[in-house]
């Protein structure tokens, strides 16, 4: 009955020696990934190094492309392309499409942040993304991002990272004083208003009579010295609070990571690390990491920006043949997350079509809300395909789905490429505690989904 029934193989039961040494070893690079890459701007710039190291040259439109070319396209310094143009027709062949996002749930800074109350120096932030309000307070926080000045130069702003860097902080009641919180339900213990940022508590003691002795005033001569900015800078700023944690080992085995930005880094992380590593030069390779995945692709980074299908007709153009036929003919994998089942909410999960942690890449056929709302959907010649090739291939995946039917939902990118007539599934790494601060997932899961990257692409 063996050959009869499907049963999920948990990656660490079986690995050898080596494959677990290969395993951690993967973890290694990813840990520095996450902590050098905890916006959308500084993971562009770290796989734009990366790019560089491995021979890939920018690419600009008008660049006549042709087989053995090495690109990458840095769109706005928040998303990016990475394409290896091979041997084959893209007409007959299409292009072996991955696509990730580098976006995550945080904290962005208002743009007129600040304000004093009562001799404290406060930020107004606006949170991006899905997240659970209550889980940001009380946690050291860091600010990462640019302000772009009036004159044309950009100043990287990064504080709350090195040991002798101060945090931030956003507080919450104390458990004393907190009956009437309690009583709230917890999407609305703390809202969106009260999630300010705590950066000063000195007045500014050195004000002339035109200057104002205020905490809030210290805050911006800090800052006026350290960057050269104003207040009036913030309103063209890209500022925002991330966690100030660093990736960690979970558990006495070591086998789970802990960190800040998981969904979808760890996606991101195999996905382009995949296609610098494999050799092979058949198939037209593209990997996409976009932005603004958390609200909704939006924007000329994300993934419903025409610079998406605008490369494919480069391609196209360079061999002169139909973009509709490289598309027609074209695979991608959406490599986004999934919620790993979680033992101590076993409720909100059917559990037989749930993934499990350090069982494998979890392909999922379709996301969306309830009713598959919002889903791809993929067809099942597409799936048995990647079937075939993962086996072939010693990958270890699942499949599964977000949750029980009507416990909620969500979606990824993938409707937004299927949309151009190209067959696009999701697979993923399981995550724990999804949109935290501080999310949670297997180094086998990470390194399987790296196979089967390289699986498909080669």
């Amino acid at each position: 009955m063996d050959s009869l029934t499907y049963k999920r193989t948990n990656v660490y039961e079986t690995a050898d020696e080596t494959l677990m040494t290969e395993i951690f070893d993967f973890a290694e690079g990813y840990k520095q990934f996450l902590d050098e890459g905890k916006t959308e701007r500084e993971c562009c710039a770290y796989v734009e190094a990366a790019a560089k190291a491995a021979g890939y040259e920018a690419f600009d439109f008008g660049r006549r492309l042709k087989a053995g070319d090495k690109i990458y396209y840095n769109n706005r310094g928040k998303n990016m392309y990475l394409i290896k143009v091979g041997t084959e027709n893209i007409a007959k062949d299409g292009i072996r499409i991955i696509a990730s996002h580098i976006d995550s749930p945080r904290l962005d800074l208002k743009q007129l942040p600040l304000y004093e109350s009562e001799g404290v120096a406060l930020g107004k932030t606006h949170y991006y993304g899905g997240l659970r309000k209550y889980q940001w307070a009380a946690i050291p926080l860091a600010l990462h991002g640019v302000v772009a000045l009036k004159d044309g130069t950009t100043v990287q702003v990064k504080v709350g990272e090195d040991e002798s860097d101060p945090v931030f902080y956003i507080s919450d009641l104390l458990p004393h004083l907190a009956a009437k919180q309690n009583q709230k339900p917890l999407g609305n213990a703390i809202e969106g208003e009260q999630l300010n940022i705590w950066f000063g508590n000195i007045p500014y003691t050195a004000a002339t009579e035109d200057d104002e002795k205020t905490v809030k005033n210290h805050v911006l001569h800090l800052l006026n010295d350290k960057y050269g900015i104003t207040e009036a800078d913030f309103m063209s700023a890209e500022l925002s609070m991330v966690p100030a944690f660093k990736a960690k080992d979970v558990g006495f085995d070591r086998a789970l990571l802990g960190s800040y930005g998981h969904d979808d880094r760890v996606c991101a992380y195999p996905a382009w690390k995949a296609c610098l590593d494999e050799t092979s030069d058949q198939h037209t390779v593209m990997v996409i990491l976009a932005d603004k995945e958390e609200i909704g692709s939006e924007g000329t980074t994300g993934m419903q920006s025409a610079i998406f299908t605008d490369l494919i007709d480069e391609l196209a153009a360079a061999f002169g043949v139909s973009a509709a036929a490289v598309r027609a003919h074209s695979k991608c994998l959406s490599a986004d997350v999934t919620a790993a089942y979680d033992p101590n909410y076993p409720e909100v999960c059917e559990k037989t079509n749930s993934v499990f942690l350090s069982c494998g890449a979890g392909m999922m056929k379709f996301t969306g809300a309830r009713g598959k709302s919002g889903s791809n959907d993929a067809n099942a010649e597409f799936l048995a395909y990647l079937r075939k090739l993962f086996d072939e291939n010693g990958v270890v995946w699942q499949t599964g789905e977000l949750g029980k039917v009507d416990e909620g939902g969500g979606g990824t990118v993938a409707k937004f490429i299927a949309k151009f007539n190209i067959d696009t599934v999701d697979i993923g790494v399981p995550v724990i505690s999804m949109h935290s601060p501080w999310e949670v997932v297997s180094k086998a899961d990470l390194y399987e989904n790296y196979l089967a990257f390289k699986a498909f692409i080669q």
